[in-house]
């Protein structure tokens, strides 16, 4: 059980809890917090900024439950980092997907909002990493990735006994022409959360296979996915002490950018 303060404001959210052990690992310091279910945290020191990391498990509906109870204390920013399957014949195994929007097929934000309202990244987030990456030389994609409520039939897999249906079969060519990069089953739910609430929110994933070539390399990227997600929550929370926590714009991060 955690309460106010007990965990930083900038959370790292990763699907698994046993990417936890992962994400201290780069930190200068790092401690547990609590570990219930599926839901792991843990808080520690990158460079300057302390940081927190909680897991959600997998999907919408866990994903949901912890950003409303890290919200009710105190955090304000979320940037989910997992893995990802691209739908995109270039993406190779490695590269890391930052999400600038989600497809709602994830079905936990359908309880939050209709199907119109959009699961958008926070812009000055979403420059941070951007920004991080550069900096770091790592290969990265920009653009808006599908999350769905189910792994197999929900991402074009067949189910038991090859089951599939008229929409699991076009799903995944349908999102290819849509110009979509990946799958993966979180980020809509955040994004949607923390547009509603007013909150900060980004993503970014390391694509460990692509659907269309079939190439698989576990865990290829996460790595650098994890230290590109730290540098971003550094420079976001730079701009805060500076500027007041609130959405900053491109000049706004380039003068913390620039002093390094």
């Amino acid at each position: 059980m955690l309460g106010p303060g007990d965990i930083p404001s900038y959370v790292l959210l990763p699907g698994d809890p046993g990417r936890i052990d992962l994400i201290k690992s780069t930190w200068s310091s790092a401690q547990d917090l609590a570990f219930h279910r599926e839901y792991r945290s843990a808080k520690g020191v990158y460079k300057d900024v302390e940081l927190g990391a909680v897991s959600t498990g997998i999907g919408g509906p866990s994903t949901a439950i912890a950003i409303e109870e890290l919200a009710r204390i105190g955090v304000h920013t979320f940037l989910r980092i997992g893995t990802t399957g691209a739908i995109q014949p270039d993406i190779e195994p490695g590269t890391l997907i930052i999400a600038s929007g989600a497809v709602r097929f994830d079905g936990a934000s359908l309880e939050y909002a209709f199907p119109e309202y959009p699961a958008a990244a926070s812009p000055d987030l979403t420059m941070a990493l951007i920004e991080a990456a550069e900096r770091l030389g790592y290969s990265y994609r920009v653009g808006i990735v599908a999350s769905t409520a189910t792994f197999h039939v929900g991402q074009s897999r067949p189910g038991l006994n090859g089951y599939e249906w008229s929409l699991s079969r076009t799903r995944l060519p349908d999102l290819q022409k849509m110009r979509v990069l990946s799958f993966e089953m979180e980020a809509a739910t955040i994004f949607t959360l923390a547009n509603i609430y007013g909150l900060r929110a980004g993503c970014i994933c390391a694509a460990i296979a692509n659907r269309v070539t079939d190439k698989f390399v576990a865990s290829k990227g996460v790595r650098e996915a994890i230290i590109v997600a730290n540098e971003a929550l550094r420079i976001i929370s730079k701009a805060d002490k500076k500027y007041g926590v609130k959405i900053h714009s491109l000049s706004e991060l380039g003068s913390v950018i620039d002093s390094g």
